[in-house]
């Protein structure tokens, strides 16, 4: 599930010797680890992601738990998105990774501190051209929520088009929500006229 959202904490100082996984011009990727618990579980608290995600927020020891396993889960690839200062601003991931198939889904959360300032789009162009440059993907998928609009909005900026809507597929707070099903192809992002993430 693509989502534009919160984070709880400033974490700068303790970013700055991380090591980078992938460099992307405005941002760059880290690989996450346990030691982001506590900034994920601020992201995943805030009430306007639990809204356009339709989750519940847990305990920090679920959140502990959850990153465990999605560490030692083959199928998805989790990192952390930094500014040139090294600023943690969200989480981008790769899941249900199938290489014989080609297929994976993008998931993002970004801080709303830092929206508007192109860090979202960047963060997804970033992941893409990892999917495609790097890796043996020729079809990436995102969900959202029909009324995301900010998330909306970046999926369509990174080359994604919407495929279609998924009726009522999610309960949140009582209410039915429809949730848009976006996709991108190989073929589509090698027609994309952007500088690629090892271009920066």
């Amino acid at each position: 599930m693509i989502e534009d959202i919160g984070i709880a904490g400033d974490e700068h100082d303790a970013e700055a010797e991380r090591t980078l996984s992938w460099r992307a011009g405005a941002v760059s990727l880290a690989a996450l680890d346990m030691d982001d618990a506590e900034l994920l579980h601020g992201w995943r608290s805030d009430p306007v992601t639990a809204h356009h995600m339709g989750i519940w927020p847990v305990a920090l020891s679920a959140v502990r738990e959850r990153i465990e396993l999605d560490i030692e889960d083959n199928e998805r690839d989790d990192f952390l998105i930094l500014t040139a200062d090294r600023t943690p601003v969200g989480h981008v991931a790769l899941t249900g990774q199938s290489l014989a198939n080609g297929t994976a889904e993008v998931e993002l959360l970004l801080d709303p501190r830092h929206r508007g300032q192109g860090h979202a789009t960047a963060a997804l162009d970033a992941l893409v051209d990892l999917a495609f440059g790097e890796l043996p993907m020729y079809r990436l998928t995102a969900e959202t929520h029909t009324t995301n609009t900010p998330a909306l909005t970046v999926l369509t900026r990174s080359g994604f088009t919407q495929e279609g809507t998924s009726r009522a597929a999610c309960l949140h707070r009582g209410s039915r929500l429809d949730v848009a099903v976006f996709a991108l192809l190989r073929p589509e992002w090698e027609a994309l006229k952007r500088p690629r993430a090892w271009d920066a």
